[in-house]
C-alpha cells in the first residue's frame, strides 16, 4: 500500500465537518508577565455553542495564510474553537524573537489569560508540530487543570539539542531554519525563500561556517550562529531543554512522528518517559519526513479523536498505545509499548567490501575511503527527505 493510499484512508477516517462557516476574530491582545503583548486570532463556528473546547496553537510562522488555515480550519469545523497565537517577536506580537527560549513562560502566561476568557469553555487541548510541538512540551509540569490533552507531532522536548549530536552536526537543519525565520517577515518572503534555496545550498560549502549565512542572505542568523558557538553541553541551551519535564505531564498525550524525521530519537525518548511514569499516552510513527503531508493528516486525526474526546470527558476510540508503520512490510502494526516487546536489540558489524552483518568480522586488509569536509556525505533520508 503506497503513501497516497494511507493518506486517503486517514482522510476518510476524519469525522465529517459539523460546519463550514467559521468566523475569525483577529489580533486579540494577550499580556505576558513582563508587559509584552502577543497577538492571537480566534477561529469559531458562526453558530452553535460559544464555549467549545479550545485548541491552542502557538506558532512563529504567522497567523494568516495557508499554514494557519491548514492548522485551524479542520479543527474549527469539527468541534473545536481554535486560538492561534504568534510567538513573541513574530507577526505583530511584541518583544524580540529569540527562538525557543521564551516558550515556557509565554505559553504559561497565555494559558493563564485564556482560562479567564468567558468564551474559553472548560477544556483546552494543545496542538501543533515541530516548533509548535516544542512549545507544548515546554509547559510540562505546570499546566492548569483546564488542559486536557497534548497533541505534539514531529517534535520533542529538547529540540535544538537534536541537531548538536556529538557524532555529527546537523548543518542543513540549523542553517536552513535559521535563514528561514531570519527573513520570514520581509516583503516578498515566500518568493525570496524559493530563490534563497539555491544560494543556501552553495553556502553549505562556505568555510569558515560562520560566514555561511552572510554568503546566503547577506546578514547574520542569530540562531545559526548560536549553534556554532555553543555545543550541546553548553549551559546556553539548558533553558530550552525540557526533557526532564516530560514525565511530569499528567495529562494524556498523543504524539505523531515519522521514521525519516530528525526529531524521532527525542520523540521516542519523551514517549518512553511518559510510558515509564505510567501516563496515558499514544505514539504513532509513519513513513514520513518532517514536512510530509501524512504527519499533518495523522495529527489532525489524533486531535479529533484523542484530543476532543478528552476535552469532552469521553473515552477515545480504543487502540493500542503504539502504532507503527513497519518499513519493508509496508503495513501498520499495533504494539503495547515502545520498544515493542519481543524484539531484542541487535548489533551489526562492518565487513570487508562494505557489507553489514550480525557476525563479527574476519581478519582482512583495511578498507579505505576519501574524506573531504568540503564534500560531505549526502543524506538520502532524514531531515531533507520527502519520505516515501
Amino acid at each position: 500500500m503506497n503513501l497516497s493510499s494511507h493518506l486517503a484512508q486517514r482522510l476518510l477516517h476524519l469525522p465529517p465537518p459539523t460546519t463550514r462557516n467559521l468566523a475569525v476574530e483577529h489580533d486579540l491582545r494577550v499580556p505576558m508577565r513582563d508587559g509584552t503583548v502577543l497577538l492571537a486570532d480566534r477561529w469559531t463556528p458562526k453558530s452553535g455553542p460559544a464555549d467549545l473546547p479550545t485548541a491552542l496553537i502557538r506558532i512563529p510562522y504567522g497567523r494568516t495564510g495557508m499554514i494557519a488555515a491548514q492548522l485551524a480550519r479542520p479543527l474549527g469545523e469539527r468541534g473545536f474553537q481554535v486560538l492561534i497565537q504568534s510567538n513573541r517577536g513574530t507577526f505583530g506580537s511584541g518583544g524580540t524573537f529569540d527562538p525557543l527560549r521564551r516558550e515556557r513562560e509565554d505559553g504559561l502566561d497565555t494559558l493563564d489569560w485564556l482560562v479567564e476568557q468567558p468564551w474559553c469553555g472548560e477544556a483546552i487541548v494543545l496542538y501543533g508540530g515541530s516548533y509548535l510541538g516544542f512549545a507544548q512540551w515546554s509547559m510540562a509540569g505546570q499546566l492548569p487543570p483546564q488542559v486536557k490533552a497534548l497533541i505534539p507531532s514531529v517534535s520533542e522536548s529538547a529540540f535544538t539539542l537534536e541537531f548538536l549530536r556529538k557524532e555529527s552536526f546537523s548543518l542543513e537543519a540549523t542553517f536552513g531554519w535559521g535563514l528561514q525565520v531570519e527573513g520570514q517577515e520581509r516583503r516578498g518572503a515566500i518568493l525570496r525563500q524559493a530563490l534563497r534555496i539555491r544560494k543556501e545550498r552553495r553556502a553549505w560549502y562556505t568555510l569558515p561556517l560562520r560566514e555561511a549565512d552572510i554568503a546566503a542572505i547577506g546578514r547574520r542568523s542569530d540562531y545559526f550562529q548560536n549553534t556554532l558557538d555553543h555545543d550541546a553541553e553548553s549551559p546556553f541551551w539548558s533553558v530550552l531543554d525540557h526533557s526532564s519535564r516530560a514525565a511530569d505531564l499528567t495529562v494524556p498525550v498523543s504524539t505523531v512522528g515519522g521514521w525519516y524525521d530528525i526529531f524521532l530519537p527525542g520523540q521516542l525518548r519523551d514517549y518512553q518517559a511518559l510510558q515509564g511514569a505510567g501516563r496515558e499516552a499514544r505514539l504513532t510513527v509513519g513513513p514520513w519526513a518532517h514536512i510530509s503531508m501524512g504527519v499533518g493528516v495523522a495529527a489532525t486525526a489524533e486531535a479529533l479523536d484523542f484530543g476532543l474526546a478528552h476535552a469532552r470527558g469521553e473515552k477515545p476510540v480504543d487502540r493500542a498505545p503504539v502504532r507503527l508503520f513497519v518499513m519493508g512490510e509496508e503495513a501498520w502494526r499495533d504494539f503495547p509499548s515502545w520498544p515493542p516487546p519481543g524484539y531484542a536489540p541487535q548489533r551489526f558489524h562492518l565487513h570487508p567490501a562494505g557489507d553489514l552483518a550480525a557476525d563479527p568480522p574476519v581478519e582482512s586488509a583495511p578498507d579505505t575511503y576519501r574524506y573531504d569536509p568540503a564534500d560531505p556525505t549526502p543524506a538520502t533520508a532524514g531531515v531533507g527527505s520527502a519520505g516515501s
